[in-house]
């Protein structure tokens, strides 16, 4: 619209500057002269191609409103977006506590009980933690005291020697299998903290049918990360063998485990196996739920 405008007030404009012009004679004509003289006008005039009248005078140029740029219509706001109730979203469930596998089957055929000689409590009960507890842990609180396993199984890590990942342990290593299952000072091995192992060398490949471990029962603590594997190769890179695993979000690397956590008490924890054969048990944890240390004060090894 602007455009056309500003083109027609040009027009308008040079035609009024056209018809002004034409008043004026050409350079070089008298007026007076010119009405005298014959000129090739006058036989139009004759022939009444032309009008005799005079020329009418020339028209002042018409007045012609100032043209005014509209302004462009300003596009309409969108509409303003409707007003929505937040989704509210259920926070996601915990994962559900993983189940123990069902204890190791004992071939048929004559049985014999392993029960333990058990040390002296040093809390009463069977406290849960406050606040953040593993979902796989264990809350019976119904200690398991005895396991049936085949006839001739017998302990075979008594003062047997044992390693570590701790090139300089808290405690002699001896300790973790001279039978004493004591929970004060002095009866146990602190290692480095995170992700460390000890190791049993039974002294040959032996048939292995429970494992029983008492990390450390001062405190109702919690040990993560609990693997035990077994193996004919001291460097556990060949021939391995895991029978036990709760690492329920597979940190320590091993694969997620099928097993119970539980709250460390006098009784320990009996692992059932099923005859795997092998020389050498290795033990790892990676700390516990109050700080990233790992102790242990006596391992038990069973089999035939």
């Amino acid at each position: 619209m602007k455009k056309h405008a500003l083109t027609r007030a040009a027009l308008v404009a040079a035609g009024s500057f056209a018809i002004a012009s034409c008043d004026k004679p050409a350079p070089g004509l008298d007026p007076l002269k010119a009405a005298t003289e014959k000129t090739v006008y006058d036989d139009i005039a004759k022939t009444g191609t032309a009008s005799d009248a005079p020329a009418p005078a020339p028209k002042a140029p018409e007045k012609t409103a100032p043209v005014v740029a509209r302004n462009e219509e300003k596009p309409a706001p969108p509409p303003a977006p409707e007003k929505t109730e937040p989704v509210k979203t259920e926070p996601a469930p915990a994962p559900a506590p993983t189940p123990a596998p069902a204890p190791a089957a004992v071939p048929s055929g004559p049985t014999i009980t392993i029960k333990p000689e058990m040390p002296k409590p040093l809390f009463a009960g069977t406290p849960l933690p406050d606040s953040n507890p593993p979902p796989n842990l264990d809350k019976t609180g119904k200690p398991v005291l005895e396991v049936q396993v085949p006839e001739g199984v017998a302990i075979l890590s008594k003062d047997k020697p044992v390693t570590c990942s701790d090139p300089a342990p808290l405690g002699d290593l001896s300790l973790i299998t001279d039978s004493d299952k004591q929970g004060d000072d002095g009866y146990f091995v602190d290692i480095l903290p995170m992700k460390q192992w000890i190791q049993v060398d039974l002294g040959e490949a032996k048939e292995i049918w429970l494992i029983w471990v008492w990390h450390f029962h001062k405190q109702a603590v919690i040990y993560k990360d609990v693997v035990v594997q077994v193996s004919d190769d001291p460097e556990f890179k060949t021939g391995v063998t895991t029978v036990f695993n709760n690492d329920y979000d597979n940190s320590s690397e091993f694969g997620v485990g099928k097993d119970q956590s539980w709250v460390e008490t006098n009784n320990g924890r009996p692992m059932p196996v099923s005859g795997v054969k092998g020389r050498y048990v290795r033990f790892w944890s990676n700390g516990r739920n109050i700080d990233d240390t790992n102790q242990y004060i006596e391992v038990e090894v069973y089999g035939k």
